[in-house]
């Protein structure tokens, strides 16, 4: 006999993450009928009986690590009446539902590895609240036949926990017990170590050894973070001189080496679990962090790494396992070829790692993302008001720091850092990325949106996919995408009227084949106009003066009529080749860069003038000296002129003239900020724009974004937050201007 009821569908982030038994014991508790599956648009629920109260709990009540986007109800009819309420198996394959990001260990599970049950030291122990998620994820819809967890069949107590609903680990798809699971060893030479593995490796640490251990989305290179010998002959092994080293210790190690806010607290015991930077102490050799003011730390965020610091009771070194400018190791036999002239021994495991991610890094004052990965990846943003019915899109980001983006059911899916596309190795993760995407979330682009610098491999990837499947092809201008990445972040509405933008980073091709980089855009999605740039200095070498600041300085020094002051700060540089090039215009195109500015403010400073021994030191440097200037006691410059152009020549002018580095360097980013905002507060007074828009690498910057936002007090400033303001966020961009260019 046929009866009435109700399908109700939930959708977000509700796979994964222990909601169909959350529903059961609902059901239960409310004395309904009927079922709940998985679905490739989410969770899917059919019920007889009043369904008010369930669909109010739905929203109020959810799993911790579950995000309810939507709750739609609707008539359903039940040809035969159901006794009870149960759970029954997933719907076919398909992806319009989010995938739930790994989770770090939650605090039963915790408990349970440090208790005297069946997992007690058991590393891979995890629940519906924590544990594997994406980067064990090979298909939609999330199920164990789905995940690298597939060949490990569950055993009778595993069985049963998962079989039931009122157990926390009910449909856990990575249950796992010591018994039927994954298992970890320690390996030297490619011969197994007999012996526990966590005592093992500890020995190893606190003897001075490096480490490759085995993790959620790949290696980590590990050493006693305490010990200046470890940490000296990681950076020899590594060739990495000078890059800060993430750290890893346990909430009982923080105060001692690092000054730690409560929001900092907070953002570190997320489920994200990323690494977080705050102000250092001196508690630390100064070679974890040359140059630095503060250090990156994460806390342990797997069984294994809890069980690895409760037994080595310190601070480790917890740095990416990879050669130099390639994506981090993830495969065991990757491991031993590439990370053995690194690694004294391996922490390894026999779980298949599916897909790479690296740590997430942020800063919580200001707030801000400056990797966006594991723990944060894939999660996905609603568009903006105006964008609801926005066709399928693709858009494939910059050169550095690469990530892409899909536009599906009005909802931006942002993927994870990858790296610098000129690596052969991340260009292979970009392109098995995109092949990734494209297949777990069923995704089917109208367009293809691409950088507009026609050099950049992911713009000619972009070209050629387009080109092969007859998409229509969308170039868009570099910083007219941060603009618009910015803007979409903040749910400015598509017909929001226009916002000004300051983008600063450090090159992007503008229209006129000039490099850009220090920016003062007015614009929305469909466009934008430039209003004032930096004043263009040559790029000596090209991309050589990314990387040696010394350039940069001699071509600002030689703009402001300091050529001998030039002369005496880089006596051995080849200056005369320099200068001869810029007078040819051989390999020297000129750049509004403000990253490149910095460098050579850094360069003019004594700070790694010659060479940076990685991207962004020169600047990282001159902000940490910045940050060291005494309150009020540093020199107030500025900018002359209100005209289209910006011309730091008085910078340049006041560091010869000499002082205390610290607040020169102070000077230099105030000033900066100065003349950007008050040409951004006139157009906000006239009401040209409404709003101001902040993006780009260099907001990267603490201080530049903290006197900014001082500056433009009393505009609406439209910032990052959940996504970086670097790269990382230019495909966001890329794929709104698309949209709003095919609708146009």
């Amino acid at each position: 006999m046929k009866q009435q009821g109700w399908q109700i569908r939930v959708r977000g982030q509700v796979q994964g993450v222990g909601f169909r038994p959350f529903v059961w014991q609902l059901a239960q508790a409310q004395g309904l009928r009927g079922t709940v599956s998985n679905d490739a648009e989410g969770v899917l629920i059919r019920v007889l009986g009043a369904p008010d109260d369930l669909v109010a709990a739905l929203k109020a009540e959810a799993p911790p690590l579950a995000r309810v986007d939507a709750v739609e109800v609707t008539v359903a009819v039940f040809e035969a009446p159901p006794k009870g309420f149960e759970i029954i198996a997933s719907g076919g394959p398909g992806a319009e539902t989010r995938v739930t990001p790994d989770a770090a260990t939650c605090p039963e599970c915790l408990a349970e590895i440090r208790g005297e049950g069946r997992r007690r030291g058991y590393a891979f122990t995890n629940c519906t609240h924590c544990g594997p998620r994406f980067t064990i994820l090979q298909s939609l819809p999330y199920d164990r036949a789905r995940t690298t967890m597939a060949p490990f069949e569950m055993c009778p107590d595993c069985r049963a926990e998962y079989e039931n609903p009122g157990d926390r680990r009910f449909h856990a798809q990575p249950i796992a017990c010591p018994i039927c699971g994954p298992r970890l060893w320690l390996e030297v030479g490619g011969a197994e170590v007999p012996g526990d593995a966590i005592a093992l490796a500890v020995a190893r640490l606190q003897a001075g050894e490096v480490l490759a251990i085995k993790g959620l989305g790949g290696f980590h290179l590990a050493c006693d973070a305490a010990n200046p010998r470890a940490v000296a002959e990681l950076r020899a092994r590594k060739r990495r001189p000078a890059k800060p080293f993430a750290l890893m210790c346990r909430e009982a190690d923080l105060d001692r080496i690092v000054t730690v806010s409560p929001a900092a607290l907070a953002a570190l015991k997320e489920p994200a679990a990323p690494i977080v930077l705050m102000p250092a102490r001196d508690a630390l050799p100064a070679s974890v962090a040359p140059g630095m003011a503060e250090l990156g730390v994460m806390l342990p965020y797997t069984p294994l790494h809890h069980l690895l610091l409760d037994a080595f009771q310190g601070v480790l070194v917890m740095t990416s396992g990879n050669l130099s400018g390639e994506p981090q190791v993830v495969g065991n036999d990757e491991a031993r070829e590439k990370l053995a002239p690194f690694a004294d021994a391996f922490v390894m495991h026999d779980r298949t790692i599916a897909r790479r991610l690296d740590d997430s890094v942020l800063r919580v004052d200001p707030p801000m993302v400056l990797r966006r990965a594991r723990g944060q990846v894939p999660g996905t943003l609603p568009l903006p008001p105006g964008f609801e019915d926005a066709p399928q899109v693709v858009a494939y980001g910059g050169q550095m720091k690469a990530a892409l983006c899909l536009i599906k059911n009005g909802q931006a899916l942002l993927g994870h850092h990858l790296g610098a596309l000129d690596e052969a190795l991340t260009w292979e993760a970009f392109v098995q990325a995109d092949a990734d995407y494209a297949a777990l979330f069923d995704h089917a682009p109208q367009a293809v949106a691409v950088d507009l610098h026609p050099d950049f491999r992911a713009s000619r990837h972009g070209a050629e996919r387009a080109a092969r499947e007859g998409l229509r092809l969308i170039e868009v201008q570099h910083h007219h995408a941060h603009l618009a990445a910015v803007m979409g972040e903040n749910q400015w509405p598509r017909e929001g009227g226009k916002v000004v933008g300051i983008i600063l980073d450090g090159l992007g091709l503008g229209p006129d084949g000039t490099v850009w980089g220090g920016e003062l855009l007015l614009g929305d999605y469909a466009g934008f106009a430039r209003c004032a740039w930096l004043k263009p200095a040559p790029l000596i070498g090209g991309d050589r003066a990314q990387m040696e600041p010394w350039r940069n300085a001699l071509v600002r020094l030689d703009a402001a009529g300091l050529s001998g002051w030039a002369d005496a700060l880089f006596p051995n540089a080849p200056r005369e080749i320099a200068r001869a090039m810029v007078a040819k215009g051989l390999n020297a195109p000129p750049s509004s860069s403000a990253g490149r500015l910095f460098d050579a403010v850094a360069a003019c400073l004594g700070l790694c003038p010659d060479r940076q021994s990685y991207e962004g030191e020169a600047a990282m440097r001159l902000e940490a000296l910045a940050g060291r200037a005494e309150a009020g006691q540093a020199p107030r410059l500025r900018l002359s002129g209100a005209g289209e152009e910006i011309d730091p020549a008085p910078l340049f002018q006041a560091l010869a003239q000499g002082g205390d580095p610290a607040g020169l360097a102070f000077a230099v980013h105030d000033a900066l900020a100065e003349a950007f905002a008050a040409r951004a507060r006139t157009l906000i007074a006239q009401g040209t724009a409404q709003a101001v828009a902040l993006s780009g690498g260099v907001f990267q910057n603490a201080l530049m974004l903290q006197l900014m936002v001082e500056k433009l007090a009393g505009c609406a400033i439209l910032k990052h937050q959940p996504l970086p303001a670097n790269d990382g966020a230019l495909a966001l961009g890329q794929a709104l201007v698309a949209v709003a260019k095919l609708e146009e």
